[in-house]
């Protein structure tokens, strides 16, 4: 999912133009994308991106440069699992798999993330884009018995997974 072998000419204009804007333009957009100033810097400094690859190993990158301050910055700017920011259509979209879910399902993946919350101090976070509630709550119980520096490291590829999404929908979007 992360990467698209043939590149429309509209996703290569967006790209064209992402590596063009001006400093603070980007810097917002890619703020949109993750909530890390730290993880935009590092993105932007890599530009130009000569294609969607490029862009994408520059996510990873910076993903993988983010140390613990870093990191609750970028979960700062995600919903809690089974509770979407309402009137955010990116947070309503990403968690669609909670729609329909039945009022005892929503009430266990709430009683289990706030345990999960109570043990590592931060939000659950999954790349919830193509998951059911069932089987967000069967990943939380999961990784609830992690370790703090294990947890981490797992955080750390789920936001990287859900900017590559991020980045991606806003090529092909343009």
């Amino acid at each position: 999912m992360t990467n698209h072998p043939t590149v429309s000419p509209a996703a290569s204009r967006a790209l064209e133009a992402l590596a063009a804007a001006p400093a603070a333009a980007l810097r917002e957009t890619l703020l949109e994308i993750c909530s890390s100033p730290r993880w935009a810097e590092a993105v932007a400094a890599a530009r130009p991106w000569p294609d969607r690859a490029s862009l994408l190993a520059a996510n990873a990158a910076a993903m993988a440069s983010l140390g613990t301050a870093d990191l609750a910055d970028a979960m700062a700017g995600h919903a809690r699992i089974g509770t979407p920011k309402a009137g955010d259509a990116v947070s309503e979209r990403e968690q669609a798999g909670i729609r329909g879910a039945d009022a005892a399902l929503l009430d266990e993946l709430h009683e289990a993330n706030a345990a999960y919350e109570a043990k590592f101090g931060h939000v659950f976070l999954i790349c919830a884009t193509g998951r059911t509630a069932a089987t967000m709550l069967a990943a939380l119980r999961e990784r609830h018995p992690h370790d703090a520096a294990t947890e981490a490291e797992i955080v750390r590829g789920e936001l990287r997974k859900i900017n590559d999404i991020r980045i991606n929908r806003l090529l092909d979007e343009a």
